[in-house]
C-alpha cells in the first residue's frame, strides 16, 4: 500500500465520522459505555478471582504418617509431594508442635491441667504434613496420590470447601463469558449501523470511484479506519473514567470501612489496569474493525 493511499483512507475515515458524527458520537458513547460495563465487570471479577485465590491459599490436605516412622522417611514423602504440579507447599508438623498448639486451642491457657501432660505426649503418633494447593480443583487427585503413599496412614481434606471454591470459580467463568458476548454483540450492531449511514451518504461517489477504476482497497479502506477509530475513542475514554473510579472508590472503602481491610484485600488500581488496558484498547479496536467490515462485504457490490 502506498503512503498516499494510506493518508486517503486515513482522512476520509475522519471525513465519515465528522459527516455522520450524530451516528458517530451515538456510537462511541454506546462503545464507552460497553467498554466501561466490561471494565467495571473486569474489576470486580478480578477482586473475586482475588478473593478465591485467597482463600484456596488456606485450604489444606493435611496427611497423618504411620507409627514408628523414621524422619528420613518423612523428608522423602516430603520431597516426592513438593514435586506434584498441584502443591504449592508443603509444610511439616512435628507432635510436638501439634501438642504446643492442640494445648493452647484446648486448654485455653489453664497452664496447671496441660502441665499433666509434660512427660506424656497425647499426640505423639500425630506428626503430619499440611499440604496447600496452587489449584483447589485438584484436591481429588492429591488426596489419591497421598492415600496410595506408603507411610502414610491417614488424609484428611476440605471437600466441601474445595467444591464450594471451584464451583465459584466456574459460575464466575460462565458469567464472564456471557456478559463479554453481550456487550460485544451490541457494540458490533451499533458501529455497523454507523457505517451503513456513511456508506448510503457516499454510495454516488463510491459509485464514480469504481467507474474511474478504484479498487476494492480503495474504496473499502475509510470505511474499515472509521470502525477502528470509533473503537478505539470508545475504548480510550471510559477506561480514564473507570481508573479515576476504581482508584477513588477503593480509597474510600479502606478509609470508611477500615475493618474491611482485614477481610477483603483490594487488588491495587495498576495491576488491574495493567491487564485492562490492552484488553480493552484490542477489544474496543476489534469490535470497531469488525464491525464496519462486515457490514462493507454486506452492502458494498464492490
Amino acid at each position: 500500500m502506498r503512503i498516499s493511499t494510506f493518508f486517503y483512507a486515513v482522512k476520509q475515515g475522519f471525513k465519515n465520522i465528522w459527516h455522520n458524527k450524530m451516528f458517530s458520537l451515538a456510537s462511541i458513547a454506546t462503545m464507552s459505555a460497553c467498554i466501561f460495563l466490561f471494565g467495571l465487570f473486569f474489576a470486580i471479577v478480578s477482586n473475586f478471582q482475588n478473593m478465591v485465590k485467597t482463600a484456596e491459599e488456606g485450604v489444606a490436605v493435611t496427611a497423618f504418617f504411620d507409627e514408628g516412622i523414621s524422619q528420613a522417611e518423612i523428608d522423602e514423602l516430603q520431597q516426592r509431594v513438593e514435586k506434584r504440579a498441584e502443591v504449592a507447599k508443603c509444610e511439616y508438623t512435628s507432635p510436638e508442635e501439634a501438642w504446643e498448639y492442640y494445648k493452647e486451642v484446648y486448654f485455653d491457657g489453664d497452664e496447671e491441667a496441660a502441665a499433666g501432660f509434660a512427660d506424656d505426649n497425647p499426640l505423639a503418633n500425630s506428626a503430619s504434613f499440611s499440604v496447600y494447593l496452587s489449584d483447589v480443583s485438584m484436591q481429588s487427585a492429591l488426596v489419591t496420590y497421598l492415600e496410595s503413599m506408603d507411610g502414610i496412614r491417614e488424609v484428611h481434606k476440605s471437600e466441601a470447601v474445595a467444591n464450594t471454591l471451584s464451583d465459584f470459580n466456574s459460575l464466575i467463568g460462565y458469567i464472564s463469558v456471557g456478559v463479554i458476548l453481550i456487550l460485544l454483540c451490541v457494540a458490533v450492531f451499533l458501529i455497523s449501523n454507523t457505517v451503513t449511514v456513511g456508506i448510503s451518504v457516499r454510495r454516488e461517489e463510491i459509485a464514480i470511484m469504481k467507474l474511474i477504476g478504484a479498487t476494492d482497497y480503495l474504496v473499502r479502506a475509510p470505511f474499515i479506519v472509521e470502525g477502528i477509530v470509533i473503537g478505539l475513542l470508545g475504548s480510550a475514554i471510559p477506561l480514564g473514567l473507570l481508573y479515576l473510579l476504581y482508584s477513588r472508590i477503593v480509597l474510600y472503602v479502606t478509609e470508611k470501612f477500615s475493618f474491611l481491610s482485614n477481610m477483603v484485600s483490594f487488588i491495587p488500581a495498576g495491576q488491574v489496569f495493567h491487564a485492562l488496558v490492552p484488553i480493552a484498547l484490542i477489544l474496543g479496536v476489534g469490535i470497531g474493525f469488525l464491525g464496519s467490515r462486515v457490514t462493507i462485504r454486506r452492502h458494498l457490490n464492490v
